[in-house]
């Protein structure tokens, strides 16, 4: 049986370049450079909540570091450190190293990718559960936030939307998909892709950003609260898969790209003036960034973000996923 100080040791201890003092303390120590800002954010991911108990460990531990990523893209930073908090049942404490070992290989490489370094974090018995901190560097003053949003800016997203959702609800037999489809859903589903480049690029060209984790709806209204605006979106011009376009006919299909989530691209808003800008960006990290609509005044008693399909507004049951909701 691994003792938790083995337990972080043979699989957590890695090697730091930039860190002042790193694993092995009561806390870690990090000096940022000169002129910049902290962006941190935490997050936590409960097994039966957000991912299934016969979860691949290799692609949890690469999702669980990705999510946290894309907090940093949204707000067009750099990331630097993280802090990884895992309460493990005592079955993989006691009997399956190689979890342990296939979690720490997907969040590792990940995190090399990023060159990010861990830094700290605990580990206790219990239901599976994963809690990460993550920290980077915005240049000051220049970070991209959600309430700065303006008048008339295009609204944008990167990449497509729905996959993940839809993967979702094939694994759940709520709907199904053939095995090519399934693949390729699934993929985006377990291993999302961060879009850090994207956001640090932004910095400049954008008011305002976020990532969209909950749903394009929610996440959207998120930036719509903060900026006292209202928006208007057309949902033909939200970009999504050759996979997700055969099934555009069917309202799972359309509740998966408006309200789907775990998409964990950008949804951002830039001035009309830097839309030339946006697309030629877009075309240099070779990423689909698609105008979907607009930001409007907004106006006592309606809604604030209206979404058209063929000149009719689209009604849903939910405006995407909420975590107290079971």
């Amino acid at each position: 049986m691994l003792s938790e100080f083995d337990l972080i040791q043979r699989y957590f201890n890695w090697p730091t370049e930039n860190v002042v003092l790193g694993i092995g303390d009561d806390a870690a120590i990090i000096a940022p450079m000169k002129g910049v800002e902290l962006a941190i954010s935490a997050d936590s991911l409960v097994v039966g909540r957000h991912f299934f108990d016969n979860a691949d460990p290799y692609k949890l531990g690469f999702k669980s570091l990705a999510v946290n990523l894309s907090d940093m893209a949204a707000m067009g930073a750099i990331p630097k450190w993280v802090t990884l908090s895992l309460t493990l049942p005592q079955l993989i404490i006691d009997q399956h190293e190689s979890w342990l070992s296939e979690f720490s290989k997907g969040f590792r490489e990940l995190a090399q990718t990023y060159r990010i370094e861990l830094i700290g974090g605990d580990t206790v018995s219990g239901p599976l559960n994963i809690s990460i901190q993550i920290i980077g560097e915005v240049e000051k003053g220049y970070c991209l936030r959600r309430d700065g949003a303006q008048l008339g800016d295009d609204i944008w997203v990167s990449g497509y939307l729905g996959d993940a959702a839809l993967a979702l609800k094939h694994e759940l037999r709520n709907f199904k998909l053939n095995d090519n489809e399934a693949f390729y859903c699934k993929s985006a589903l377990h291993m999302p892709i961060a879009r850090v480049e994207l956001g640090q690029r932004l910095v400049g060209l954008a008011n305002s950003a976020i990532d969209i984790s909950d749903g394009l709806m929610a996440d959207l209204g998120h930036i719509l609260a903060r900026s006292e605006k209202a928006a208007t979106i057309e949902l033909s011009t939200i970009p999504v898969s050759e996979v997700m376009k055969r099934y555009l006919s069917t309202s799972i299909a359309i509740e998966c790209i408006l309200t789907g989530g775990d998409d964990y691209e950008l949804c951002f808003t830039a001035p009309k003036m830097n839309r030339d800008a946006v697309i030629l960006l877009g075309r240099e990290l070779q990423l689909p960034l698609t105008i979907i609509g607009e930001i409007t005044q907004q106006k006592s008693q309606t809604p604030n973000l209206v979404v058209i399909n063929n000149n009719k507004k689209v009604i849903l049951e939910k405006n995407g996923y909420d975590h107290f909701v079971t």
